[in-house]
């Protein structure tokens, strides 16, 4: 059952595609007028050339009342994993707390004295992306307070109609898995939003006051290159929408022996481990006639960048692998061709591939993905396991859906 939200709509569809966070600016803040207001927000809160915390600051009959960040802090810059400290804005005065360090969402006596806490962070489409768990968990504090919780949609840059994964179990919920949904759900943090109060995906929501701004000329087809937006790096190691393309089938690399590109130039799009015939594997993959992708083995040694991982696997280490092609996005399938690369990788590394097992159950939202893998078992039959269970997330999501 859907209830508790309210769709704002500012705007007929133009030619190109506006951020809900345009269109507040566009309308001179008007759902915000007479509010004291908290912002959860990160860089990728863009309005042209200009963030939008200073202009809500500067807005007339709006008062920036306190800021939140998510992983990797409001301006971006933080390593994944890496607990983010709380501090002020320096432009702003604003005091600014960290989601991601010893609390994960807002406490209710940061939330005194404001009257509405406005979401606008760039996801990537992925449930294993932090951003929409901060988002799902800032809802509860707002429901908590009584206060509404608006929500600045902006695109999916893998598109709305590209779903692939397996959905997640219960048990293996965590921050980086909140919600029973696949891994690429093709869905905006607007209609996510809607979802997690309608389907109760999170306790304490119904009576939620939940708005949210619409982004105007974005269509269910649209990938990020046809939105007409620039990109901004959306974390330090997305740094393109390439990356945000294969990200969600490359990720899955943080759990095992191998590099999945951290410390490179090419953050998941290159994967590799030094005991890899490279030119064997990518002659394996490439004869699989994998839509929307080719397979080039090269070469490459993970070291340490600053800003972006200090860190990284292998480091120091040659590594043999994989760089990803990817020659027709709107037939490329992230997830599933996830699935074919993991299991080369892991007929060559054998039992040593999977390193971190409760990681990948975390990533897969099962212990199936593993237990597959381990056994040997093809990534056709992996796709397959998850198609029912897709089926049945694609009904459930349907009366959510804003585009």
């Amino acid at each position: 059952m859907v209830v508790g939200f309210l769709t704002v709509f500012l705007f007929a569809q133009p030619d190109q595609v506006r951020t809900g966070a345009q269109k507040l600016v566009d309308t001179d803040f008007a759902i915000l007028q007479g509010h004291r207001v908290g912002l959860v927000i990160n860089h990728t809160a863009r309005v042209g050339d200009r963030h939008l915390i200073s202009l809500v600051h500067e807005a007339p009959g709006v008062e920036l009342t306190i800021i939140f960040g998510p992983e990797h802090g409001i301006r971006g810059t933080e390593e994944a994993g890496e607990h983010v400290k709380d501090g002020v804005d320096v432009e702003t005065g604003a005091p600014v707390y960290s989601l991601y360090g010893d609390v994960n969402r807002p406490a209710l006596t940061m939330l005194e004295g404001v009257s509405a806490l406005v979401f606008d962070i760039q996801d990537v489409g992925a449930r294993f992306y932090t951003y929409i768990s901060t988002m799902g968990l800032a809802m509860q504090s707002a429901a908590e307070a009584g206060i509404p919780f608006i929500v600045l949609d902006r695109p999916n840059p893998l598109g709305g109609m590209y779903v692939a994964g397996f959905v997640l179990e219960k048990e293996h919920t965590s921050f980086v898995g909140q919600y029973p949904i696949p891994v690429a759900h093709g869905m905006t943090v607007g209609e996510l939003a809607r979802m997690i109060q309608g389907e109760a995906m999170l306790d304490g929501l119904g009576d939620l006051e939940l708005l949210v701004v619409e982004s105007d000329g974005w269509q269910r087809d649209m990938q990020w290159p046809d939105t007409g937006l620039p990109w901004v790096d959306t974390s330090p190691n997305v740094t393109s929408f390439e990356t945000a393309l294969v990200y969600p089938g490359t990720c899955f690399f943080e759990a095992t022996a191998a590099s999945e590109g951290r410390g490179t130039d090419e953050p998941f799009l290159v994967v590799g481990a030094p005991w890899v015939d490279a030119e064997a594997m990518a002659s394996e993959l490439n004869g699989r006639s994998i839509p929307g992708v080719r397979f080039e083995s090269v070469s490459f040694t993970p070291e340490p960048i600053a800003g972006r991982d200090t860190r990284p696997k292998l480091s120091g280490e040659e590594a043999y692998g994989l760089r990803l092609h990817v020659t027709d996005r709107r037939e490329y399938r992230a997830v599933e061709t996830g699935m074919y690369i993991l299991e080369v990788f892991q007929a060559m590394g054998g039992d040593a591939f999977i390193t971190r097992p409760g990681w990948l159950d975390r990533l897969g939202g099962t212990e199936r993905l593993r237990q597959m893998l381990l056994g040997g078992i093809s990534a056709e039959e992996i796709i397959r396991a998850w198609k029912d269970e897709v089926a049945e997330f694609l009904e459930l999501r349907a009366p959510y859906l804003l585009y």
